[in-house]
């Protein structure tokens, strides 16, 4: 049984087809290290691949398998491409030297040898690979400690997300359910357009599921509306109604001091502070809150344009009763060129049965 101690010693393997030779490097090293021995290039590609030594020291001329096809066959192995080789040979060509490096070998021990030199050299070359596995060890966990770090991160962001969602549903007069449609709205809208090849640099799958995601924040500013007019059971008179505007600007406000917190680059609150502010703009620049007109709207908004007045107009409220499916097609494509983006309407008329699915499926029961 192999005492405890041996276990902790690194491992040599040599590789030379003369036994002398073999026998000589191993008694130079049995007292510091572990060894094995190989008398040929491919015995000592099986034992390293079995179990890979600390270093190898490898006679350069041998028969069948020299000592640099030995050496590449280990550096072309994942498993094997970290073992230092260092070249034992009595060869002093330069151009060999030169050679040997090429494939990967550390280092040269020129024949004869003498136990310092063999012992130093080794030595060295063990101390380099421990700093080099130590630093790689440190690289992999820092970086699985940084992905670690950004997905909690992402996480939190995303929960801060959901909360902004659920406070704007909690003081709304809409219904979760308006939330889920305007989303599939959004994104069946995105989707279609990009199967098209419209708009190719802004609509990507990723882009258009940034889109959809964001779409729930849309109405985030009616938190900042007073109760007696976001709760009013009646339509809102002109001065309400203005007070009603301003849920845009105080929504894009919210969301601006959000990203400015997670980071302006997040895409869901990047395309949710456009939907936020701009979504009640219209194609003829007649909307609110910048008379932004035409493509000035940032498509993100355009798309959830069509996706909540559909939806408004489908929807009971105490002061009106639910259009149709059919008569609501009709306004929407009455406003097309004027209150919508043509694009969008023509994806609308596309997908109608889509929505009225979908109206119907996650329908206010």
């Amino acid at each position: 049984m192999m005492a405890p101690l041996e276990l902790e010693r690194p491992t040599i393997l040599v590789v030379d087809d003369t036994p002398a030779n073999l026998s000589l490097l191993g008694q130079i090293l049995k007292d510091d290290y572990r060894v094995k021995l190989a008398n040929h290039g491919q015995r000592a590609l099986d034992l390293a691949t079995a179990a890979p030594p600390d270093l190898l020291l490898c006679d350069v001329m041998m028969p069948g398998m020299n000592g640099f096809e030995v050496c590449r066959r280990l550096k072309a192995n994942p498993e094997t491409a970290r073992i230092p080789v260092i070249f034992v040979t009595a060869a002093m060509d330069v151009e060999d030297e030169r050679l040997g490096f090429e494939v990967g070998a550390v280092d040269y021990i020129h024949k004869p040898v003498t136990p310092p030199i063999v012992l130093a050299r080794i030595k060295t070359h063990l101390q380099i690979k421990r700093w080099q596995d130590f630093m790689e060890d440190q690289s992999a966990w820092l970086q699985q400690e940084v992905a670690r770090q950004v997905n909690q991160v992402l996480q939190l962001q995303s929960s801060a997300i959901h909360v902004m969602v659920s406070m704007a549903e909690f003081r709304d007069e809409e219904t979760g359910n308006h939330i889920r449609r305007t989303q599939e709205y959004v994104r069946m809208l995105g989707d279609w357009m990009m199967r098209q090849g419209l708009y190719p640099e802004e609509l990507t799958p990723a882009t258009v599921d940034q889109m959809a995601q964001a779409a729930p924040l849309h109405d985030i500013g009616k938190i900042a509306i007073p109760d007696h007019i976001l709760l009013k059971p009646a339509q809102l008179n002109s001065d309400e109604f203005e007070i009603m505007k301003t849920h845009s600007l105080r929504g894009f406000e919210i969301l601006e001091q959000a990203r400015q917190s997670m980071g302006h680059d997040h895409p869901q609150l990047f395309y949710a502070s456009q939907i936020t502010r701009h979504h009640h703009e219209r194609w003829d620049g007649s909307g609110y809150p910048d008379g932004l007109s035409g493509a000035a709207i940032p498509l993100a908004a355009r798309l959830m344009a069509v996706a909540d007045v559909y939806d408004a107009l489908r929807s009971s409220r105490p002061y009106k009763r639910p259009f149709t499916h059919a008569a609501t097609l009709n306004l929407i494509e009455e406003g097309r060129g004027r209150h919508f983006d043509p694009d969008v309407v023509d994806a609308f008329m596309a997908l109608e049965s889509e929505f009225a699915e979908i109206a119907e499926t996650l329908a206010d029961r």
